[in-house]
């Protein structure tokens, strides 16, 4: 079982294997009328991370899914990565995970099931640890190898953050660096190095759990977490939802230790390519370049978070309280007349 690679299955890695915003755009798009739910608090009109659904009395329920191939060889990181990728919904939507059920896709005639059994342990584990049950799941036969939960969680009402509710002069955090796709295209070609392998393993299996205390705070005023669509294409949806411009300093974006060492090896993911290829024309860069780790697909990737520029000690008074470092990347401001969404400085 050791000797078994799970990337060597894997057609495209975490969620870089996830289908590019144009393309999704393209299959979301309906003619049909949809049934109207007056309890739908948020659906897929604003690209946000999950759904959420009024029951009442100023509580919520948040239903989310998320699944992809290995982005790892370890079956057992593999089952962790997924699993904590897939909870970060709930957390990014401001709310509290209560439940998980699991998504499996398994070539059985290429790999074992005790290969798969490993991957579910992994699951557990991180459940565990976030404080629900998973709960069950479906499974199938499959060419490649696919993993994930759908998780439910609860949230008040009043506690909703979604990527569409940010304001002019809003500050930008993340909470994790960028390079997780650079380092995990560099582990499928075999070049990552052991050290660096593991802090992207640590980075990924990091629960996003202070989403949920940030969601109290009124200085917050929009949240997502960073994964496929890279730090560029979560940042835009956020702006396109809330009509807003955003600046970033280049300078200020967090990196992975190790990055530029694997951008020199070319190890860039194809999701990169295809997210600046979906949204490219709407970013205006000072180098080329800098896409690599702007559009870089993320997986169980930090929160980017929207705080009132005002208020941002407080913010950051509990980021400290719960040991969680944020890294000032840029701010929002009222839309200009212009092609561009977001400006890279």
């Amino acid at each position: 079982m050791e000797q078994i690679r799970l990337t060597e299955f894997s057609p495209g890695a975490g969620c870089g294997c996830k289908i590019s915003p144009r393309d999704l755009e393209l299959i979301l798009k309906s003619e049909h009328k949809a049934y109207f739910d007056k309890n739908l608090l948020v659906g897929n009109e604003t690209k946000d991370d999950a759904a959420v659904y009024n029951i009442g009395n100023g509580q919520c329920i948040i239903s989310t899914t998320d699944f992809f191939t290995p982005i790892v060889d370890d079956a057992y990181d593999f089952g962790r990565i997924a699993a904590t990728n897939a909870i970060s919904d709930i957390y990014a939507m401001g709310g509290k995970p209560i439940m998980a059920i699991a998504i499996l896709g398994w070539p059985l005639e290429k790999l074992p099931a005790d290969v798969a059994s490993r991957v579910i342990e992994g699951a557990r584990e991180v459940c565990t640890n976030a404080k629900i049950i998973l709960a069950g799941g479906h499974s199938i036969d499959i060419h490649d190898p696919i993993f994930g939960l759908a998780v439910t969680g609860i949230v008040s009402e009043s506690n909703i953050k979604q990527n569409s509710t940010a304001e002019e002069n809003c500050l930008l955090f993340l909470t994790k660096p960028i390079g997780i796709g650079i380092l995990s295209t560099a582990e499928k070609r075999a070049v990552l190095k052991p050290e660096h392998s593991k802090i992207i393993i640590d980075l990924m299996t990091r629960l996003n759990s202070v989403g949920e205390d940030f969601a109290k705070l009124n200085c917050v005023k929009a949240m997502t977490d960073v994964t496929g669509f890279g730090l560029l294409g979560h940042l835009l949806e956020m702006c396109e939802g809330s009509n807003l411009n955003a600046i970033i300093d280049y300078n200020k974006i967090p990196l992975i230790e190790g990055i530029k060492e694997y951008i020199e090896l070319k190890a860039i993911p194809g999701g990169t390519y295809r997210n600046w290829k979906s949204y490219g024309h709407k970013i205006q860069l000072t180098d080329e370049s800098q896409k690599f780790i702007l559009c870089d697909p993320q997986t169980s990737g930090g929160l980017l978070v929207a705080v009132k520029k005002s208020e941002t000690q407080e913010f950051l008074e509990l980021a400290k309280q719960q040991k969680t470092e944020v890294f000032e990347i840029g701010k929002l401001i009222m839309r200009k007349e212009s092609e561009y969404f977001i400006e890279v400085i």
